[in-house]
């Protein structure tokens, strides 16, 4: 018999809902995950107990869904859910059931979940309850739904894209009924709030992005975002490219580190190839002014899907100079370090242009690549010599200014900026009496 370690406090509640002749289990994705071998993030409790039967049974409990038959037991001071056995009615909305019948029978609350993987339960007395076959599919890193896939999705159409996430955190196959089943049911996905849709997205993004793929073969992207799907036919005809501008997109997104808004700059960072693409005499493509578009593109994708502002700030900003050329030359590094006004940002960009360039032609890569290693230890020297890149860094100020009888207003922003145009294309120059030498030099009085 399988044996899995539950945590103490856990075991204590299944064991006070034994004591007091009801079942219950540990269910779902920490089974799942302990067959795997994970640590589960969090342990979910079902029983056949009533919830004011839990509340009865436990000192400190909090309502949190009883209407859906879920209390949260609070042992010393950390929550744990426990949910009544429960059978669900239609879901007219696509999302809650209309109506939910409590029962005693483990398998029928199990057969209402989504995946076979996450319908096991368990305890130490009775060991595994599998009546759908998940272990086997842990075994053959298999995703599949329990019982018919329609059902499960007419139910929930979010559960189309928990597939594929599952599939990519997990690095499972989903079965074929399960996958086209995904394919013929992709316009449900519109019944979903933007909101439920990101948070499955992201996870996906950031355990494995090539199942991007996946997303645009169930058909599930286009009713998501069209607009990236409409980079297929973006045909780029240049010798820095041997891809299109979808497939250039889905390389770029893969190859980039597993950081959310990372992955974002780069599934959005050519949209606008798609309205500035033009072709000269040659028969040679370009697409110029693309980035700006491309942060006009992104811009309404990621409000639409709801993202915080930071996020969508710091990825229109990456987008912005992703094709901003990098020469590894301190006076343009510091330029830019100046235009991004901040040090992280320009890491970042670094990580961009090199994602980039993977996913362009391999022939005019490595001088790229070569020229984004030099510059990068141009940056660090910077950084470690405290060279001024931005007004505030400048050994003169405005007050300093108008003790030597420069008048307040736009003077002042002026002679900063010229100073410090001055001092970084000469950084030993940032002295303060310097600086008071050169405004003078400039400055009519």
């Amino acid at each position: 018999m399988t044996n899995i370690e539950i945590p103490k406090k856990v075991d204590y509640i299944i064991k006070e809902l034994e004591k007091n002749g009801y079942e219950a289990y540990v269910v779902g994705g920490c089974v799942r995950d302990c067959l795997l071998e994970k640590i589960p993030n969090d342990w979910d409790i079902t029983t056949s107990a009533r919830p004011e039967k839990v509340v009865e049974i436990f000192e400190r409990t909090i309502p949190t869904g009883i209407q859906h038959g879920t209390v949260t037991v609070m042992i010393e001071h950390e929550p744990f859910e426990v949910t009544t056995y429960r059978i669900d009615g239609s879901y007219s909305d696509g999302r809650h059931p209309d109506s939910i019948e409590f029962t005693n029978d483990i398998v029928k609350d199990l057969s209402r979940r989504d995946f076979t993987v996450n319908a096991i339960a368990y305890n130490s007395k009775t060991g595994l309850v599998d009546p759908f076959n998940g272990c086997e599919d842990i075994q053959n890193k298999c995703i599949r739904c329990v019982g018919n896939p329609v059902d499960r999705f007419e139910e929930d159409a979010l559960r189309m894209l928990r597939a594929i996430r599952f599939s990519a955190q997990l690095n499972f196959k989903i079965a074929e009924d399960t996958k086209q089943s995904i394919y013929r049911n992709a316009d449900l996905i519109k019944c979903v709030s933007m909101e439920r849709i990101q948070v499955e997205f992201n996870k996906m993004l950031i355990s494995d992005s090539s199942k991007l793929n996946l997303l645009i073969s169930t058909g599930l992207l286009k009713f998501i975002i069209p607009e990236v799907c409409d980079l297929e036919d973006v045909i780029q005809n240049n010798p820095y490219h041997i891809y299109n501008v979808g497939k250039h997109t889905l390389i770029a997104t893969e190859v980039i580190e597993d950081e959310l808004y990372l992955k974002l700059t780069m599934l959005f960072h050519d949209l606008g190839k798609k309205i500035t693409k033009t072709t000269d005499k040659n028969g040679i493509d370009h697409f110029y002014s693309h980035s700006r578009e491309s942060v006009k593109i992104a811009k309404q994708i990621l409000k639409r899907l709801k993202y915080d502002n930071y996020t969508i700030n710091k990825v229109l900003i990456l987008i912005q100079y992703h094709d901003y050329r990098i020469e590894p030359k301190r006076k343009i590094i510091k330029k830019l370090l100046n235009k991004l006004g901040d040090v992280e940002l320009f890491e970042d960009l670094i990580k961009v242009n090199w994602a980039d360039t993977l996913a362009k032609n391999p022939k005019h890569a490595k001088q790229k690549i070569l020229n984004l290693i030099e510059s990068e230890k141009e940056f660090k020297h910077i950084i470690s010599q405290n060279e001024c890149f931005h007004i505030k860094d400048l050994a003169i100020n405005g007050n300093d200014l108008m003790s030597i009888g420069v008048k307040p207003g736009k003077d002042i922003g002026y002679l900063l900026n010229k100073m410090l145009e001055i001092v970084i294309n000469n950084p030993e120059l940032n002295e303060k009496e310097i600086l008071k030498g050169k405004v003078l030099d400039i400055y009519t009085f």
